[in-house]
């Protein structure tokens, strides 16, 4: 199959694997906020975050070593569905909550080629413009537990419109273009290895 900028990849992961995912997720988020309000560590982001300043005082954590499991083992699915040669570069996991909001944007170069997997809650449609004209309407996804969507994050605009539910769990999966114009300077995400911090400066 042929990629044009997005596709909707249909059980990426199995509702069994998701489903234990999300679950660890939320267990996390709520050990992790114990563990601050009782001031037995403090966020410095190795254990996740509310401080994310694209969605503010929601749980969220940069390269959990979970999703980063993840970002290998859906690479071979992604590849084969979508024709393309990739390798990763991080992955990122938030526990949205009511009211949140993912406002338009597009991606940095170490999401050339994004991805969104929801692993549970209530499902959340995410938009894109397939053209790559900024501003348009946009097309609506709603992807089902397990489901991923595939997308050239850094040419599309994409969004959430505010959440009316109570709990959406989503992971982003992060690649470049093996042979692309990004692959070595961006290589994880400018670290040493999967499953460590972010060292970017930039």
């Amino acid at each position: 199959m042929a990629f044009n900028k997005y596709q909707v990849i249909k059980n990426a992961l199995s509702y069994e694997l998701a489903n234990f995912v999300f679950n660890y997720f939320l267990l996390k988020r709520d050990a992790v906020k114990w563990m601050y309000d009782n001031n037995i560590t403090y966020d410095n982001g190795t254990l996740g975050t509310w401080t994310d300043k694209q969605v503010p005082n929601t749980y969220s954590h940069y390269a959990d070593n979970v999703m980063e499991t993840l970002l290998v083992k859906v690479l071979p699915i992604m590849q084969k569905e979508t024709g393309l040669d990739l390798c990763p570069t991080y992955s990122y996991a938030r526990i949205y909550k009511n009211g949140d909001e993912l406002k338009r944007h597009k991606d940095r170069p170490s999401c050339e080629i994004s991805t969104t997997i929801h692993l549970g809650g209530e499902p959340w449609p995410i938009f894109l413009e397939p053209s790559g004209e900024d501003g348009k309407e946009g097309t609506k996804v709603l992807l089902e537990v397990g489901d991923m969507l595939v997308y050239s994050g850094c040419e599309l605009e994409h969004w959430r419109e505010p959440f009316e539910g109570t709990t959406c769990g989503q992971v982003f999966l992060h690649y470049n273009h093996v042979n692309g114009p990004f692959a070595e300077k961006n290589r994880f995400d400018r670290r040493p290895m999967l499953g460590v911090p972010s060292i970017r400066n930039t």
